[in-house]
């Protein structure tokens, strides 16, 4: 498996995103849920099915592979679990959503993991 950047996350994030809502994926969909070109997604999704993180069948269908899903749903847990955090001390909904994207990529497995017992033992004991 290959070193994935932001961009990277980002599209998978998606790709996951968009088949939890039971579509079948294909290029142009993350264009239009990204907002971005299509020769900029394409080059991306070459990138990702390269370093063995997406495969494209004959009809152009996006499926995640293993490892694929596993940096998908990592980066969806963070996405989740920030902007809800943010929510919860008083962020608006969307500044929340933008920045959760911001640090779900940058911040630390140990941070992210203290944030959430952190999070978990506040709503245990009733506390906001």
């Amino acid at each position: 498996m290959s070193r994935l950047y932001e961009s990277g996350e980002n599209y998978l994030e998606t790709i996951l995103t968009l088949k939890s809502r039971g579509k079948d994926v294909r290029s142009i969909d993350v264009v239009h849920e990204m907002g971005l070109s299509k020769p900029s997604v394409s080059r991306a999704m070459r990138i990702l099915r390269e370093g063995g993180f997406i495969e494209v069948d004959s009809g152009g269908y996006i499926t995640l592979t293993p490892d694929g899903k596993e940096v998908a749903e990592r980066i969806y847990e963070r996405h989740k679990v920030l902007t809800d955090w943010l929510i919860g001390i008083g962020v608006d909904e969307k500044t929340a959503a933008t920045d959760a994207c911001k640090l779900e990529h940058d911040i630390s497995i140990e941070s992210f993991q203290k944030l959430k017992e952190h999070i978990h033992d506040k709503h245990k004991n009733g506390l906001k």
